[in-house]
């Protein structure tokens, strides 16, 4: 008997291994038909009349999200800050700022959002705070208390270069340049210590994840499984949970790989967060992690839902976007290294960096986890910039965006084509990044209908193109690229080969575009022509086809014997379905 016992005691943990090893990356059913909608608060909607966007002013335009077909929200930080870098400098992981409400507000704005049907993921700062929350302050004070070793203190340096130390009180109360952003220590003459090592600005000092690596001649590098670094993940984790006890149902991690130092294959990064993903789908397995990574195939092995392509990181989505001589959000890696874009009228550009390294990171996390491609985002550039600015262009990469594999993410007004405001001043640490976070534009009309205060305490400014660019005028308008986007998400939804885990083939590259997505005996081929020229191409044949996604006077496929001929003319975005 007592052998049988045993028996079974083996076979249940062989089979409860396997169960945990399956759910490594397991993602919650609704992650299959999500498109996300994500919102920097502050200009989203004001309710209260400060000029600045609120909570309670979400909540009340849920049925307008609902509308465009966005069943997921993704909110930059609400939590109270420091306002030195856009609310991802946080004081207090618990409390929301009272410039957006109250933590009853972010309760009720999950319960309001969850009546119909829609998901609310917050942003989670795991990797610094801001230099004024109360963790540091004792930590600056004092070796020994309870937050001490959160941070990383060193009364000294060696083999550490000039460049990688800053002066505190040459930055404060300064907009941070790019100096302060590549060096990795702050020089502060605390009680407690020198220097501390800092995440992004000055103001920002890093959590204490430990060191994958500790260097024995740096005393102050410890090791993941120090106590301090232990105590830091305790810590990120009762964040996590008392905001899912609350009704939130994910995080967007910023900066998720920047956690342990001195980590270059991002193996202990990875293994911190497949902890925390253990946990998750022990206790909340509906709920998500989406990051801040940039690199599908390391974020997704540890443990994340989804992980973007965008403006660092895996190289390719600046080569589709980001024109040579603008703005374009920031200084980053993959801005300025194009001639031309491909998205853009001259036709110059190419997909080929993109569709490379897409296809890469798509091929090794199919089945595990969702990669997206967001029409932008708070640090850069949205579609509407320079000379892109019609809606038939904006049509064509929306139509992009909505016909990709994986989790699309629309960024707040990209719906109906609202500009990167070029020229603006920063604002709360916003650097080049402030044309990208200019108020939601609902009406004509004063402010845009975004708030009731005078023009002189809005947020930043509004520029609706005369009312054209603003939901009311777009919801009366048929031909909107608001109404294009909508039946752009219905015809997404209606199939799994368009969805989010349809499967992708590039069929031609650069222009036109053309790649067809594809679920078990259900295909669509989708042909974009962002230039402003009419091209044809020979396909290899693909059989009969019925357009079924816009106008048949910009393009056919004409069917041949041995192949097909596919003709766009200028700017021109069309779906076909395969018979």
């Amino acid at each position: 008997m007592k052998k049988k016992k045993a028996l079974v005691a083996v076979v249940l943990g062989f089979l409860t291994l396997g169960h945990m090893n399956a759910n490594a990356t397991q993602n919650p059913e609704w992650l299959k038909n999500a498109i996300f909608y994500q919102i920097y608060p502050s200009s989203f909607m004001d309710s209260d009349g400060n000029g600045i966007g609120d909570v309670p002013g979400i909540t009340s335009k849920l049925d307008y999200i609902k509308s465009i077909g966005c069943n997921a929200l993704w909110l930059n930080p609400v939590f109270v800050s420091g306002w030195t870098d856009g609310g991802y400098d946080v004081i207090d992981f618990y409390k929301i700022d009272p410039r957006f409400g109250t933590n009853t507000d972010m309760v009720k704005l999950c319960e309001e959002a969850h009546k119909r049907g829609i998901k609310v993921c917050l942003d989670l700062v795991a990797g610094h705070t801001s230099d004024q929350s109360p963790w540091f302050k004792q930590s600056w004070e004092a070796p020994n208390e309870q937050y001490s070793d959160y941070y990383i203190w060193t009364d000294e340096l060696s083999d550490v270069k000039p460049t990688d130390i800053i002066k505190l009180k040459e930055v404060q109360g300064k907009e941070f340049g790019y100096e302060t952003l590549i060096a990795r220590y702050v020089e502060a003459d605390a009680p407690r210590a020198k220097y501390y090592e800092k995440n992004f600005y000055p103001s920002q000092p890093a959590l204490n994840y430990g060191y994958a690596n500790p260097d024995p001649s740096h005393p102050w590098e410890q090791s993941v499984n120090a106590p301090g670094p232990q105590a830091t993940r305790r810590e990120m984790r009762n964040i996590m949970q008392f905001w899912f006890d609350k009704g939130v149902d994910g995080f967007r991690v910023d900066m998720a790989a920047s956690l342990v130092k001195n980590d270059p294959d991002k193996k202990a990064t990875i293994a911190l967060w497949k902890e925390m993903r253990e946990w998750i789908n022990k206790n909340y397995p509906e709920n998500v992690l989406i990051s801040e990574w940039a690199n599908p195939p390391q974020s997704i092995e540890a443990g994340f839902n989804i992980d973007f392509m965008i403006h660092f990181g895996v190289p390719g989505y600046g080569s589709l976007f980001f024109q040579p001589n603008t703005p374009n959000g920031r200084s980053v890696p993959d801005r300025g290294q194009y001639e031309h874009c491909y998205f853009e009228k001259a036709g110059l550009g190419s997909t080929e960096i993109f569709f490379k390294n897409y296809l890469n990171s798509y091929n090794e996390t199919k089945g595990k986890g969702y990669i997206a491609i967001p029409t932008a985002n708070h640090d850069f550039q949205r579609p509407n910039i320079a000379d892109r600015n019609t809606m038939d262009q904006l049509k064509v990469t929306q139509a992009f965006f909505m016909t990709m594999p994986g989790t699309p993410f629309i960024y707040y007004g990209d719906e109906i084509g609202m500009k990167f405001e070029m020229g603006l001043k920063p604002k709360e640490g916003s650097a080049e990044r402030t044309g990208t976070r200019t108020p939601m534009q609902w009406t004509t009309g004063q402010n845009a209908g975004f708030s009731t205060c005078s023009p002189d305490k809005i947020f930043l400014p509004v520029d609706t193109d005369n009312g054209s660019l603003t939901v009311e005028a777009q919801e009366k308008d048929p031909n909107s690229l608001l109404n294009y986007t909508r039946e752009l998400i219905k015809l997404r939804k209606s199939s799994t080969a368009l969805g989010n885990t349809g499967d992708i083939e590039v069929i031609h590259e650069n222009y036109p575009l053309i790649y067809k997505r594809s679920a078990g005996n259900e295909a669509y081929i989708i042909v974009l022509n962002p230039s402003a020229k009419a091209v044809s191409v020979s396909i290899p044949k693909q059989g009969s086809t019925e357009l079924v996604f816009g106008d048949k006077k910009q393009g056919a496929i004409k069917e041949g014997k041995t192949s097909d001929k596919v003709v766009a003319k200028g700017i021109s975005a069309l779906i076909y379905k395969v018979k």
